[in-house]
């Protein structure tokens, strides 16, 4: 099992923390550096029974007589207190051999040097360095001067320590530059036994100091160890401070989720949770929200995201984290997400893994059985099938990842931007009889970004928009576009496959996305579709000045910035330039339009963008994305009134849309179709596809009535009119959806009129026996109004 250390990512005022921290708890503040039982493991790595120990600051703590009672008997224990000296010794006077004197730690008159092979501080440093100021630190170095003096080469000096900021700086600035080779060891078991001890559940990083002292060193050796026995070597003061600085900020994290059921209320925060056996590239990253407790509700519960669906809005966004929250039935969840550059055996195996971390997540008054929920009871599936290098994009990766009802789905993701993908496909499978993946092939159909729907539904009216002699011709609706950006090549692809009257030049910049489309997303070059590597900005200034100007329908606009900073992170900048504005003019037909993805942060910049466009076009209308970032803008040149654009994207939309598709998951209580074919993000597609007087019309094949009523009830909240026929020997019910509003009178004439002419059509072509037509007045009878 991996052990893990946990990093948080939220800022924290260190001083004004530790202040608070010592206020509350005063003395007791001391009880958190445990005790023998918590200690032993190690500090026995480091003292042994033929050690000379020396016990600096030894108050009334059972830590010595432990120590002795174990075998280490050359034990000498110091305090500046004589009360306290005085208690000891007759508390001890037992075990003979085992010294008691009272003693200033910055003053060990009675000790000659090299006196012992090991010194003991247990709290007594963070008693001493109280705060920053020349008076304290003076004294604090005095103390380690005398230390140093007292202890033998070879010999070590331990101390268990909380290692606030200035306190760690104390010890890095002395010990390294003293000839010690300087180690420093996190005590998990100190900590844990804090937290099952402590009245509000909460605790802080013990970690224990070992500096091995040697007459000379060519180098600083500068060590961390903060889980298990894996020693990390680090190359500076610094790299150290920053770790130990991250392990307490993760704990102050921790503890205010511990006191506050409702710290991660309005924000949520971010834990991050490394492998002892990678540091660079954490692990796990959780992320912790609280909603206002509801009756009902579980107070905490951890929901583990399946390897490949980090990236999914719902996981990957906050909006979407915050929804899969709301429904998670818990007060508080903790969203986990596994990475791509590990492996993970099984679910059991991350439970356990996470558990111990999981755990200190919890509000106080929580069980302490945590539930873990989940997609399913599996880990998920993520193969990768390439990873490569672009010139112009770094490193990427090319993975299947398994998605909702079993559906494969291949994605390409550069690693710059690991929580975006910058093309997917869904997969078609061919199993062999044994359950198999025999063969997997890129379906055409799937249009993964919603984005594209409203670019071709642009692409789709030109030429109707404006008169044009065009609309005489016999070739009237072949539309010639112009796409800059190619991507992993499924929107092109989806035109090929489904628009064969539009043919397309795309632009690509890098050759590196050209050929992972062509070898991994099944993109093919035909009289269609031509592809040219090529800077866009180089080639439409080019285009334009050419002899001849190959007039277009359409020039479309789809590429990334790769520039963070900006704001706007389609399109660059350089796209909306004035000079690539006119050539997009130049080379388009009068009734042509100019589709642009928009994709910007910044409402002003956004703003700007449009009034641009605005002024340089006759005509322009935008739709905005209500999930995402994206807006589609239409741009003429051409006077287009709003009736006239209304009117024609109407015309691009589709009359019906049919759901006939079976489900592979048995367990679901649902045939036809698969639960994914009914989310909201379908069925607003197939809104934005349909005329407002188009029909959706779904075959539902439903063992369970509960379900079948849910599917009902969800459509009839999506649709504004519905009605459903259901058939008396089947377990078919066949629902009718359409986005106006139609009365029962209307439906009922509508129907009536297409199964006559269908019962005509079948007659005649005797397509099917006379027995089966459809009979009208039962049929018409039978259907269920919504």
């Amino acid at each position: 099992m991996n052990l893990l250390l946990p990093k948080a990512t939220s800022e924290f005022g260190s001083t004004e923390y530790w202040d608070k921290f010592f206020k509350a708890r005063g003395k007791k503040a001391f009880e958190w550096y445990g005790e023998y039982p918590e200690l032993c493991g190690i500090l026995h790595k480091y003292i042994k029974a033929k050690d000379d120990v020396l016990v600096v600051g030894c108050g009334n703590s059972k830590l010595s007589s432990d120590l002795y009672d174990v075998g280490i008997k050359k034990i000498t224990n110091i305090d500046i207190s004589t009360t306290v000296i005085a208690q000891m010794q007759k508390i001890n006077r037992h075990r003979d051999e085992m010294q008691w004197k009272q003693q200033d730690v910055t003053q060990m008159t009675d000790f000659e040097s090299e006196s012992f092979s090991v010194v003991l501080d247990k709290g007594t440093l963070d008693a001493l360095t109280t705060d920053e100021s020349e008076e304290v630190i003076n004294r604090v170095r005095a103390y380690l001067s005398e230390m140093t003096r007292v202890l033998k080469i070879g010999g070590r000096f331990i101390c268990v320590s909380l290692l606030q900021p200035h306190i760690l700086k104390v010890v890095l600035e002395y010990l390294p530059t003293n000839n010690y080779m300087f180690r420093v060891v996190r005590c998990m078991e100190a900590e844990r036994k804090t937290a099952e001890t402590s009245s509000d559940g909460t605790s802080m990083p013990v970690f224990v100091v070992i500096g091995s002292k040697f007459k000379a060193l060519p180098q600083k050796i500068l060590e961390v160890c903060m889980a298990g026995d894996k020693i990390q070597r680090m190359s500076s003061e610094g790299d150290v401070m920053t770790l130990i600085s991250d392990v307490q900020k993760s704990s102050m994290v921790t503890n205010g989720l511990v006191k506050d059921s409702s710290a991660a209320l309005s924000d949520e925060i971010q834990l991050e949770l490394y492998s002892t056996s990678n540091d660079r590239i954490p692990r796990y990253t959780v992320h912790v929200l609280d909603q206002k407790p509801k009756r009902g509700n579980g107070k905490f519960a951890a929901f583990i995201v399946p390897q490949g669906r980090e990236i999914d809005w719902l996981f990957s966004t906050p909006d979407g984290r915050r929804k899969l929250q709301e429904s998670s039935g818990h007060d508080r969840l903790a969203i986990v997400s596994m990475h791509r550059e590990f492996t993970y055996p099984d679910w059991n195996q991350v439970q356990e893994e996470l558990n111990p971390y999981i755990t200190n997540l919890a509000p106080n008054s929580s069980s302490t059985k945590i539930p873990y929920l989940s997609l399913d009871t599996n880990v998920g599936h993520r193969e990768l099938i390439c990873k490569g290098t672009s010139e112009f994009s770094g490193q990427y990766v090319i993975e299947d990842v398994l998605g909702d009802n079993n559906q494969m789905f291949r994605r390409l993701i550069f690693m710059n931007n690991q929580f975006t993908v910058q093309s997917e496909a869904l997969l078609k499978l061919i199993y062999s009889k044994d359950g198999t993946v025999m063969e997997k092939s890129v379906d055409k159909t799937y249009l993964a970004c919603q984005h594209h729907l409203y670019m071709i539904a642009g692409l789709n009216t030109t030429g109707s928009l404006t008169p044009s002699e065009n609309k005489k011709k016999k070739n009237k609706n072949r539309i010639n576009a112009l796409l800059v950006g190619l991507g992993g090549g499924g929107f092109v692809s989806f035109i090929q496959e489904l628009l064969k009257h539009i043919k397309i030049t795309a632009v690509e910049l890098d050759p590196s996305i050209l050929s992972i489309a062509t070898e991994f997303f099944d993109l093919n070059q035909t009289k269609n579709l031509e592809v040219i590597i090529e800077d866009g900005l180089e080639y439409i200034k080019r285009a334009a000045k050419a002899p001849e100007i190959q007039k277009l329908d359409d020039i479309l606009f789809d590429v990334d910035s790769k520039d963070p900073s900006v704001g706007m992170s389609c399109p660059p900048e350089a796209f909306l330039s004035k000079e690539i504005i006119d050539a997009v003019k130049l080379l388009l037909k009068d009734d042509g339009l100019f589709i642009l993805n928009l994709v910007c942060r910044d409402d002003k910049l956004r703003e700007k963008v449009k009034a641009g466009l605005r002024n340089q076009f006759t005509s322009m209308c935008s739709f905005k994305l209500e999930e995402d970032l994206n807006e589609i803008i239409y741009c003429c040149k051409s006077l287009i009134d709003e009736t006239e654009w209304k009117k024609n994207f109407e015309k691009s939309k589709l009359d019906d849309i049919l759901f006939d598709v079976d489900s592979k998951d048995p367990s679901v209580g649902m045939s036809c179709p698969p639960e994914a074919f009914l989310s909201k993000e379908i069925i607003d597609a197939v809104k934005l596809l349909l005329k407002d007087d188009g029909l959706f019309i779904l075959n539902l094949v439903c063992r369970d009535d509960k379900l079948r009523e849910k599917v009902k009830a969800d459509l009839r909240n999506q649709f504004t009119s519905m009605c459903s026929f259901k058939l008396e020997e089947d377990l078919n019910e066949i629902i009718y959806c359409c986005k106006s509003l139609i009365d029962e009178t209307e439906w009922k004439k509508n129907f009536e009129k297409s199964v006559k002419e269908l019962n005509q059509f079948a007659s005649k072509k005797k397509t099917v026996n006379d027995e089966d037509l459809i009979e009208l007045q039962e049929f018409i009878k039978s259907l269920k109004m919504s």
